[in-house]
């Protein structure tokens, strides 16, 4: 297995802003269903506050961020959707976008367009799977009709 360093936003324990801290930290090869993906941008959302505040509590220490968009350089055994070289954007836990580079569940991640770059890759997953949600499956029993209102 090989390992690289990658520099990650962490906390150590639950708190206020003060709580971030640069670590570095190693990451090696994904595992089956995995890919490792090296950010080129990463997206930012209130609930890294939560997150950061210790509202939605998980074990310590927590590297923050719930999107982000990049390259995949490497992808663990039974992954099929994603190779080496794609660009790739994801909205998901675990948490821990904040950083140069990851291994997260393959499932998670999607290919993104040569028409989108990374910034908006990295920005409009979250928002776009919460307006899917909100349409989807939490639209009036009615449901929605052409001229509707959505705010």
């Amino acid at each position: 297995m090989s390992t690289q360093e990658s520099r990650a936003v962490r906390i150590h324990a639950a708190g206020g802003p003060e709580q971030l801290v640069i670590d570095t930290v190693n990451v090696g090869d994904p595992g089956p269903g995995q890919v490792r993906i090296r950010h080129h941008a990463i997206g930012l959302n209130y609930i890294d506050v939560y997150q950061r505040s210790g509202l939605y509590p998980f074990p310590m220490p927590l590297a923050l961020g719930m999107e982000g968009a990049g390259v995949i350089e490497a992808v663990g055994e039974g992954v099929t959707h994603l190779k080496a070289g794609d660009r790739a954007a994801y909205a998901a836990n675990p948490p821990g976008s904040y950083c140069d580079v990851r291994v997260m569940p393959a499932m998670n991640v999607c290919q993104l367009p040569d028409a989108i770059d990374f910034e908006t890759g990295a920005a409009m997953m979250l928002k776009g799977l919460t307006a899917q949600y909100l349409l989807k499956r939490c639209r009036p029993v009615e449901g929605l009709e052409p001229g509707d209102f959505v705010l």
